[in-house]
């Protein structure tokens, strides 16, 4: 494995304890090495020494000694410039001393955990160097880092000048998202349960809700965002993964291109947004100064490397539809932003409500509707609410939780979330990695907004205040229709503590 960029946080915060952990569980091969290069002035034995100080305030648990001690042998540095053809040579030169070393048959893949305008470069001279090859059953594959583009126009352009150098089997477009359990477990939970399927469609389902929200700011990333902003760091990747992994059709198998196949259908049925849209279907949003926790917090336009009249978005809203025969007439809401009332991604599918209210001379005026909860994180598990009578001599309904979650059943993992990740990209297995269609398909969804919002810059920012749950105009996307926001961490659904969760209404 060769790491471009290996002297950055992710290759230590990430890359490295996923693989140490690959280790401990004895799914790292004894034949493999892993070749850091970067521009940073290390040699192998210091950039290995830094690693020992370092990799144990990032791991997962403390290291053992004697596994590290054979992990770090395996380690090695090569000084050099991503544009650099010359230090290209050494790279190649270093992976076949390793190669030799560790008997590790000539497969190998490079990990571009590089800033974007390094992925071309560095992809055109590994194949000038004649890295990129296949050759006798020795496979080549790159893991690309997102974000992939930054519009429509470049991702297309990205994925050709690619191409140039890799067949498209050979290019692995990561996304960590996908290395949760639970994000897995959707296809697991939809495919190998017959009671979801029938109701899992236009005839049962209201609406979805999909929440990716942060607590913290932009931290040391404010130069970053400034040229991102919330709808290009989060939606045609994180937010679109989950989303389509909810509503694509059953693959025919779990074989890589047919489920990317099926969740690239969900992305080209999306409605298109006409410039007459945007206004009423995405809102945008900059936090303003606010409290989180009990303490102040700073704005936007404050934090480091941002400009003091930005007008980048931190909060992003959407209500999109999908044109099929399953999800027509089903709005799904996502949102996604920074600096919000706690930090959590999940996702809320919202079932309609029973015809009538069989239970109306009784004094329930009103029936709670069902809801399955699918937690990402901070914790991991599903939920489902029903309800339920509140036992006594008279009518009263109460909302309780079936609830399952993975510490509880499986017990805690030590996991970074790449190590499924990394393992399956040395096995060869694409699932979950985006496809090129994939990557094309998600940005020509929000091209129309990005085109909308250029022509009309905001001109209300701020417009939230930092630890709430976004501008007023979030909850008007969905009041019009009669629905509101999932209330995280407020609802009585939320409370996994002992029966009864709630009374509705008492009897006489």
């Amino acid at each position: 494995m060769v790491i471009f960029g290996a002297s950055g946080d992710l290759t230590k915060r990430k890359l490295l304890p996923a693989l140490y952990n690959l280790a401990q569980q004895g799914l790292l091969s004894k034949q493999f090495a892993i070749i850091g290069f970067a521009v940073d002035d290390f040699t192998t034995e210091s950039f290995r020494k830094t690693l020992s100080e370092e990799i144990p305030r990032f791991a997962s648990a403390p290291l053992e000694a004697k596994l590290w001690n054979w992990f770090l042998e395996r380690i090695y540095y090569v000084r050099g410039d991503f544009q650099d053809a010359a230090d290209y040579q050494s790279l190649r030169a270093q992976i076949a001393e390793a190669d030799k070393l560790h008997s590790a048959q000539g497969n190998r893949f490079f990990y571009l955990a590089v800033a974007p305008r390094f992925i071309s470069p560095i992809v055109r001279e590994l194949g000038a160097a004649g890295l990129a090859q296949e050759e006798n059953s020795r496979w080549t594959r790159v893991i690309v880092e997102k974000p992939f583009g930054h519009d429509l126009d470049s991702a297309i352009r990205l994925n050709r000048e690619l191409k140039e150098v890799l067949q498209e089997k050979q290019i692995y477009r990561i996304d960590h998202y996908l290395g949760k359990e639970t994000v897995q477990n959707l296809l697991i939970f939809r495919f190998s349960n017959s009671i979801i399927e029938p109701l899992w469609n236009r005839n049962y389902v209201d609406h979805v809700q999909i929440t990716t929200a942060e607590t913290v700011g932009v931290e040391h990333r404010g130069g970053y965002y400034e040229t991102a902003g919330a709808l290009r760091d989060m939606v045609p990747n994180h937010l679109f993964q989950l989303l389509t992994l909810t509503a694509m059709e059953p693959p025919i198998s779990f074989a890589a291109d047919e489920v990317r196949n099926k969740q690239s259908d969900v992305l080209h049925a999306i409605q298109p947004f006409r410039p007459q849209d945007v206004p009423t279907a995405a809102v945008r949003g900059q936090y303003g100064v606010g409290m989180i926790a009990g303490e102040r917090a700073a704005d936007y336009r404050s934090e480091p490397n941002v400009s003091p009249d930005s007008n980048t978005e931190t909060f992003v809203a959407l209500q999109l539809m999908i044109d099929n025969w399953r999800w027509a007439g089903v709005p799904f809401y996502l949102r996604t932003g920074k600096r919000l009332a706690r930090r959590v991604t999940e996702i809320a599918i919202q079932f309609r409500r029973t015809p009538f209210v069989l239970f109306r001379n009784t004094g329930v005026r009103d029936l709670d509707v069902n809801r399955l909860l699918i937690h990402i994180q901070p914790e991991e598990g599903i939920s489902l609410s029903l309800s339920a009578k509140i036992p006594g001599a008279v009518m009263r309904i109460g909302q309780v939780n079936m609830d399952f979650d993975y510490a509880t059943y499986f017990g805690c993992e030590h996991s970074t979330g790449y190590e499924r990740l990394l393992h399956d990209c040395m096995a060869g297995d694409a699932t979950l990695f985006r496809s090129a269609d994939m990557v094309e398909a998600g940005w020509s969804v929000v091209q129309p907004i990005l085109d909308a919002w250029r022509a009309q810059p905001a001109g209300a920012f701020p417009n939230y205040a930092a630890g709430s749950w976004g501008p007023d105009a979030a909850e008007d996307l969905l009041q019009r229709e009669q629905r509101a926001w999932r209330r995280i961490g407020e609802e009585e659904l939320d409370r996994r503590g002992p029966l009864p969760v709630s009374e509705k209404v008492s009897g006489a």
